[in-house]
């Protein structure tokens, strides 16, 4: 079969063409240390490739919840604490007012000391985020949870409490609602507290005052110390949560390692074999370059 000139030029310059473009491309995967250039490099690999990063840009997602839920349940676990000092040390202060030595006047000491303590535990009760959002409010973040008021305080939030997505299966709450925490029955701890106040500002004068005194104490007090109870159970809780997040935080870091470990298996470049071949290209490219001029500069082609 007769070979035309034409079709030899044609063939050399082909052949020059697509050893320059692999040479171009060996150039681009070394230079960005990557396999897959483009899907079409590896379609299965870069399908793949895809996936385990939408599953990375995920798990960075619950590990920025899981930070933002470290830090609202740590702000709850402080004031919970506070809280619990507090009532376990007005509590202590009751203990003895019942006492028969002590007078109007001492009972009165005792009284204002609980509305001191009314007023701090208000105060608690309405603590904030970093953010400006209040622990206690439910759903009503932006909301004081307790205003105070002639019986004690008065709750403004709701019966919610806000959730956040912590890993693909676990939602954990990042706040409280302060109605059924400070909440006994019907009533809640600052009408307790008003309460007990107001029973010790009540002047003794007969015996049966002190029986009145001391039925109401101990009942009172049983209510203040139910409320502990309900705190303590609480700040437990969130401290299990606290727990958790940590085991989920490790798993996501495992997660994570695994994740950046298979888009390396898939993508990252040989570097020592692409640099291998790059340098097989190029003496294959100056061989053929070499042919190409030996070929074209023949007397025949000189006479065509």
């Amino acid at each position: 079969m007769r070979i035309s000139t034409n079709t030899l030029y044609q063939a050399g310059i082909s052949r020059i063409s697509e050893l320059q473009s692999q040479q171009a491309r060996l150039q681009q995967q070394i230079a960005s240390n990557k396999r897959i250039l483009t899907p079409s490099d590896d379609p299965v690999a870069a399908a793949r490739a895809l996936e385990i990063k939408q599953a990375q840009s995920l798990n960075a997602q619950y590990a920025d919840n899981r930070q933002h839920a470290t830090t609202q349940m740590s702000q709850v676990e402080s004031t919970l604490g506070s809280i619990t000092d507090l009532l376990v040390a007005t509590k202590s202060n009751l203990v003895g007012a019942a006492n028969p030595t002590l007078d109007n006047q001492q009972r009165g000491y005792l009284a204002t000391e609980l509305r001191g303590a009314l007023d701090q535990l208000i105060g608690l009760a309405n603590s904030r985020d970093g953010a400006g959002n209040y622990l206690f409010s439910g759903y009503q973040s932006a909301t004081p949870a307790f205003v105070a008021s002639p019986g004690g305080a008065t709750y403004q939030g709701d019966n919610g409490q806000q959730l956040v997505q912590v890993a693909s299966a676990r939602t954990m709450p990042v706040s409280e609602n302060g109605g059924s925490l400070f909440q006994v029955g019907t009533r809640n701890v600052f009408a307790t507290l008003n309460d007990l106040a107001s029973l010790l500002e009540t002047p003794i004068t007969t015996q049966a005052d002190k029986d009145a005194l001391n039925a109401g104490l101990a009942t009172l007090t049983g209510e203040l110390g139910t409320t502990l109870d309900q705190v303590l159970t609480k700040r437990a809780q969130v401290g299990t949560y606290l727990n958790e997040l940590e085991q989920l935080d490790e798993a996501g870091k495992s997660r994570e390692l695994q994740y950046a470990e298979s888009l390396s298996d898939l993508q990252d470049l040989d570097y020592a074999k692409a640099l291998s071949d790059l340098s097989q290209q190029q003496t294959i490219l100056e061989a053929a370059q070499k042919s190409f001029v030996q070929t074209t500069s023949l007397s025949l082609f000189d006479l065509l």
